[in-house]
């Protein structure tokens, strides 16, 4: 007996996924991309550090890439030409000390650092009394503001071109101020040679305008006015006044455009910065030519490469990789696992 068919069933669909972009369609240049990954085995909070990496380079990255213990760099570096990647941030761990490693694809330089010391972005979160995190934060890339770099230094002239590549450029007469809403500031002492890395949302305020007028303006609901006599206590009321009295000329903004029901253009904006995580403490310890490896431009332990401590370094670094090329041998290969996936 034949069978009824059901018209009920749904069909299946395909869901299209919107490709990024290559090229900045306003001033031509190439959009940088970026691989965050590591190096060998990794202890649990260097494996958040590396998430919460992966989530600062949005949307430019990968942040969902699929790494095998089998895969090396050079796996990478063959999927990162179709991909259009033009950085890597490889993190590693020796027995001294955490490393960060950001190299400049497919021919280098790289850049060697020292992590110092380093603050998750659950940690940052959990200090603060109210963390702030959008849902559209990370749908634009960050701002890079350097600091300190300026001495004229061979090293920290490379250190900065580095860092302003890694992130896309932006014109100033033609960038949408919605866009800019994250803000990640590098600064380098001189005394101690270290490197200060943070991230930073941005959040603008009106000047002269009370909390309560601009949460009722941005959150589109009634407020409560039974206990009130008339609207004007709603605004005046003790303990509920401007929270931009204190602020200083300095930290105030004209706006070109709108932005927001709340921030005129009319009016002066008060500029907020909250940081959202991660926190580096960064130290420049060597510069190559190469992708991981070629001549060194320079050391901090001497021009050339002889002192005990680089060549201590090194070797940590040369038995790391030796234990990974180990666990790849004793391992079974499988041809359908091969290579780096990405969703």
């Amino acid at each position: 007996m034949a069978r009824f068919r059901n018209n009920k069933r749904k069909p299946f669909v395909r869901q299209i996924t919107k490709k990024q972009p290559s090229v900045d369609h306003i001033t031509g240049d190439k959009i940088p991309k970026s691989f965050v990954f590591s190096r060998g085995k990794l202890p649990g909070p260097l494996r958040q550090l590396q998430m919460d990496l992966r989530k600062l380079m949005l949307p430019f990255t990968a942040l969902k890439l699929k790494e095998k213990r089998r895969n090396n760099l050079k796996d990478f570096l063959n999927v990162s030409g179709p991909m259009g990647v033009t950085h890597f941030l490889i993190l590693s761990k020796t027995d001294s000390a955490p490393y960060l490693r950001v190299a400049r694809t497919p021919q280098g330089p790289t850049l060697t650092f020292k992590i110092i010391e380093y603050s998750l972005a659950a940690d940052i979160a959990q200090s603060q009394l109210r963390p702030r995190s959008p849902q559209d934060l990370f749908k634009n890339p960050p701002l890079i503001v350097l600091s300190g770099f300026g001495t004229g230094e061979q090293h920290l002239k490379l250190t900065t071109i580095m860092f302003q590549n890694i992130f896309p450029a932006i014109d100033v007469n033609t960038v949408n101020l919605s866009s800019c809403q994250r803000i990640v500031l590098l600064n380098y002492n001189k005394e101690t040679k270290l490197i200060d890395f943070r991230h930073y949302s941005i959040r603008l305020q009106p000047v002269d305008v009370s909390r309560r007028i601009r949460k009722f303006v941005q959150n589109h609901q009634v407020p409560d006015l039974r206990n009130l006599q008339d609207v004007s206590d709603f605004v005046t009321k003790a303990g509920y006044g401007s929270e931009s009295e204190a602020d200083d000329e300095a930290a105030t903004v004209s706006l070109a455009t709108d932005l927001g029901r709340v921030n005129r253009a009319s009016n002066k904006s008060a500029v907020k910065l909250q940081e959202i995580g991660p926190r580096l403490t960064l130290q420049l310890i060597k510069i190559e030519e190469g992708l991981c490896s070629g001549g060194v431009i320079f050391s901090e332990y001497g021009n050339h490469g002889s002192g005990k401590k680089q060549k201590t370094d090194d070797e940590e670094h040369e038995n790391e990789d030796n234990k990974d090329e180990e666990q790849e041998s004793e391992e079974e290969e499988d041809e359908n696992d091969d290579g780096v996936e990405e969703d």
